[in-house]
């Protein structure tokens, strides 16, 4: 597996995402390796790809079930921002991962609020960001995904998981190589990290927003302390999900999940 990635780098269309590629076929999380390797100097693009995760996480602290089949890996970023900028990475990332699928393999695909992607409403791909700061000073962002590749989600995922998520594979009746995959996701995320910062977010938003077809749909959004119904209207410039209460009232909701009201 390792060849591949090797063979991947001489290919890669890009000028720093992907040019240090470590691979490992089983570690703890492809994001807690390139934090050690950030903090050790490593540059922007570093990248670092596991074959399993046995202690991959989501967002909140969740488990990420990180099976032989997907591809895990997580990116280093170093960009000359405030934190409250390079939070929205994780939109400039599922952005960069819809194009991706698209291109490569022609899927429809769909972005979710804040950071999944998903195909026919389940979630195909999950994306985590992690910042290191010293004031107002951003030194680092991990920026890890997750994608469903060749996952068979019936005999690979946990029964909870197994009506809500789907894979390429699935998709496509077919398995599909990881090199090109990420390959792609590599080119196109970094196409769209240059192109946020050069141009902002909310041109950005704007592109990410043609692709959240909850927007606009019934939602329940459940966080730690409370769960809320309403008219999903839009995401604003800093990343808030707006909702439309039942009393005509509406709420700016910063972290949650969503799910939609059939």
């Amino acid at each position: 597996m390792s060849t591949v990635f090797e063979r991947l780098q001489n290919s890669l269309q890009t000028t720093r995402f992907g040019k240090r590629i470590f691979f490992a076929p089983r570690i703890e999380s492809t994001n807690d390796w390139a934090r050690q390797l950030a903090e050790a100097g490593a540059e922007e693009g570093t990248v670092t790809v596991a074959q399993t995760q046995t202690g991959g996480r989501g967002r909140l602290g969740r488990q990420w079930i990180s099976p032989q089949g997907g591809l895990w890996f997580s990116i280093i970023l170093r960009p000359r921002q405030e934190p409250h900028d390079a939070a929205k990475l994780v939109f400039v990332t599922g952005l960069a991962v819809v194009e991706a699928l698209h291109k490569k393999y022609g899927l429809r695909t769909e972005t979710k609020w804040p950071n999944d992607v998903l195909i026919n409403s389940k979630k195909v791909c999950g994306i985590l960001s992690e910042m290191n700061t010293k004031g107002q000073t951003v030194n680092y962002v991990i920026v890890g995904v997750g994608v469903n590749a060749n996952l068979c989600v019936e005999d690979d995922l946990p029964e909870s998981l197994k009506t809500t998520s789907t894979s390429i594979m699935k998709e496509l009746s077919r398995k599909i190589r990881l090199g090109p995959l990420l390959k792609v996701l590599l080119e196109e995320m970094e196409r769209i990290y240059d192109y946020y910062l050069k141009n902002g977010f909310a041109l950005l938003l704007e592109k990410w927003k043609k692709h959240a077809v909850f927007l606009g749909r019934k939602v329940t959004i459940t966080n730690h302390n409370e769960r809320l119904s309403g008219l999903a209207l839009d995401v604003d410039v800093k990343g808030a999900l707006i909702l439309k209460l039942e009393d005509e009232t509406t709420r700016r909701i910063l972290t949650g999940d969503v799910a939609l009201i059939s």
